[in-house]
């Protein structure tokens, strides 16, 4: 069989054991996880025993290598609050995020300038990660450049992209492989019925059969300095302005959003019978719902305005609470963290700011809510510089009305680099809650 034909083959098998998962949905609705993991991946809902920390190496500064860092965060550990463990892949490729697959015991990290995605197995030895395996033929083979989000299928792992590799712009799509890595399809974003071909983040709610896509801007732009693309009219406007909803089942946009300023993370509420999911904008400053409306069609609603657009505080990371009721938003350009009571989902509030920092990126709440963790860089050439180029992780407790520091660790004084994305994980796997959204083993995918 030509490869061709056995990529169609493969791409029919993944869209019909995925109808078999949408048949599925008539179990209990999937509770929110840490931050952002797929609803198909077990979750850590007690005390999380470990963070990791995926840094982007700095020219100058320890061995100048990207790296995955372990760092302890159960506080009856000798070694809480510290680097246990640090993992260097050699180079500085613009390390972003990561993603678990379905069984929690590999984690995926891409690097969105040399386009590699390093796979960990985080299972054997959860507090010493190992390196297993490198992908460094995603752009040859998808086409595709600027590998983002990395988001759970069972059975399978979703690479959306950020760029592409005949101009670096803005037109972009996501990739599908199995947990062992092996390509099985490339789908690109929409272009015609309003779509503009951007792609960022990626979310899943098996339980309406949708995924959520959102837009952001090319390699030509995230990969120069922000002071020259500020200034630079024509970048300023190769930025994505839609969100799309497609159908999880045929993996066929369904709806498109004219989203405007560059829609970035991606979130589903799953709070019992909640049916809509929340992003910001960027340039905008603006947030944005997408819900059911009593016909069960899919609607853009603006829910809120986030600091002051004026002062382009740049809102980046957000992350839903457990119940749905709340919303974490850090605005980047004034180090600040915000939480929004998202009740009336249509119509946020903002109800408590705290600055973190000269500059704040990723927050990641526990589960139970009463830990939060923040990291502080963005890109390489966006994070401030000199004295303001705070790199660090922060762990604080939250009471329900407060922030308070629990501990900190300085990258910058570790040599570690500038750290970015954050994922938790357990001592005993065994310890994770089952996934909400169950799925019989006869609907996963068999790894070759």
């Amino acid at each position: 069989m030509s490869v061709k034909k056995s990529i169609t083959a493969l791409k029919r098998v993944t869209q019909l054991t995925v109808l078999g998962v949408a048949l599925s949905l008539s179990a209990p609705a999937v509770y929110a996880d840490e931050t952002s993991c797929s609803p198909f991946t077990p979750l850590v809902k007690g005390q999380e025993d470990f963070v990791y920390v995926w840094t982007l190496g700095v020219k100058g500064m320890g061995n100048e290598s990207d790296k995955l860092v372990t760092v302890s965060t159960n506080p009856d550990s000798p070694d809480y609050g510290k680097v246990i463990a640090q993992i260097s892949v050699g180079g500085r490729g613009e390390a972003h995020h990561m993603g678990f697959t379905d069984d929690r015991k590999h984690l995926w990290a891409g690097a969105l300038d040399s386009n590699h995605i390093y796979i960990f197995d985080v299972a054997t030895n959860p507090a010493k990660p190992r390196w297993v395996k490198t992908i460094r033929n995603f752009a040859q083979t998808t086409g595709l450049v600027g590998p983002h989000t990395f988001y759970a299928m069972p059975g399978r792992m979703v690479v959306q992209a950020l760029s592409n590799t005949k101009d670096h712009g803005g037109r972009t799509g996501f990739a599908v492989y199995s947990n062992d890595a092996e390509l099985i399809t490339t789908e690109m974003m929409p272009t015609t019925d309003g779509g503009d071909g951007y792609g960022y983040d990626f979310a899943i709610n098996p339980n309406k059969n949708v995924f959520l896509t959102t837009g952001f801007t090319g390699w030509n732009n995230y990969m120069m300095d922000i002071g020259k693309l500020i200034k630079d009219p024509e970048a300023m406007k190769q930025f994505g302005n839609r969100a799309v909803m497609w159908n999880y089942k045929s993996m066929k946009p369904q709806k498109i959003f004219e989203t405007p300023g560059a829609p970035l993370e991606a979130r589903w509420s799953h709070g019992e019978g909640h049916n809509w999911a929340v992003t910001t904008t960027a340039l905008t400053s603006k947030v944005y719902t997408y819900m059911q409306d009593d016909s069960g069609e899919w609607q853009q609603y603006e829910a809120g305005t986030i600091g002051d657009p004026s002062k382009i505080p740049l809102p980046v990371d957000i992350a839903m609470t457990g119940n749905g009721k709340d919303l974490w938003i850090n605005t980047f350009m004034d180090g600040t963290t915000r939480l929004w009571d998202m009740s009336d989902p249509k119509n946020g509030k903002e109800v408590y700011t705290k600055k973190i920092g000269n500059q704040v990126n990723m927050v990641s709440p526990s589960y139970d809510g009463k830990r939060v963790y923040f990291t502080t860089s963005l890109l390489g050439n966006w994070d401030m510089k000199g004295e303001k180029n705070d790199q660090f992780l922060k762990m604080y407790h939250w009471d329900g009305k407060d922030l308070k520091l629990g501990f900190e660790v300085d990258f910058e004084k570790l040599k570690l680099g500038r750290a970015h994305h954050m994922k938790f994980q357990m001592r005993d796997l065994k310890m994770l809650e089952p996934l909400k959204a169950s799925m019989s083993s006869k609907l996963k995918f068999a790894n070759k």
